[in-house]
């Protein structure tokens, strides 16, 4: 299954006023998914095998690294809980990284909602607004995301340019100093 995302991805530092605020609007809380997400080197995009109580799917996309509104070309194979996917994939591709996270789960229509608390970086919300079939466009997903962004109160300042998997590989590589 292939689909179109525009979205962001900013710090939370009050992810109990978003919640109030999602769940507010009417937003469906689907649950809260503890989830291993394992990064694949791969020569072009992101792979990754989402493991959790929720979601499972083996994920390849290609989204720039830009802080605000960003398309993400997605291709998501769903697998189940129990899949051997991850025994296959460790032993054919060398491991990224793995990131450990326990994700709230809201929609609004076709716009997804995530409050993230990520192990060894701290609290996320992310908004995707999502055109499944090529049917909403990418002007009327960028306008879903700026106006949720708008009402959930994040600011341009909390915006976050990678993904979480960049920002666990830049902790822990220690940045290079120069004299």
């Amino acid at each position: 299954m292939s689909h179109t995302n525009i979205e962001i991805k900013a710090r939370c530092p009050a992810p109990d006023q978003v919640r109030r605020l999602l769940l507010s609007a009417g937003a469906d809380c689907r649950g809260i998914d503890r989830q291993t997400d394992t990064y694949f080197h791969v020569p072009d995009g992101r792979l990754k095998l989402r493991q959790g109580n929720i979601e499972n799917a083996l994920i390849f996309y290609r989204r720039p690294n830009q802080t605000g509104l960003k398309q993400s070309d997605v291709a998501l194979y769903r697998t189940t809980e129990d899949s051997a996917l991850a025994e296959v994939l460790i032993s054919a591709l060398p491991v990224l990284v793995v990131v450990q996270k326990q994700r709230e789960i809201y929609f609004l229509s076709n716009v997804k909602f995530h409050l993230d608390t990520v192990e060894g970086l701290g609290y996320f919300v992310e908004i995707e607004a999502i055109d499944a079939d090529g049917t909403i466009g990418i002007e009327t997903l960028r306008r879903q995301c700026e106006s949720f962004m708008e009402k959930l109160g994040i600011r341009r300042d909390d915006l976050i340019d990678c993904s979480y998997s960049d920002l666990l590989m830049q902790k822990e590589t220690p940045h290079e100093t120069t004299d």
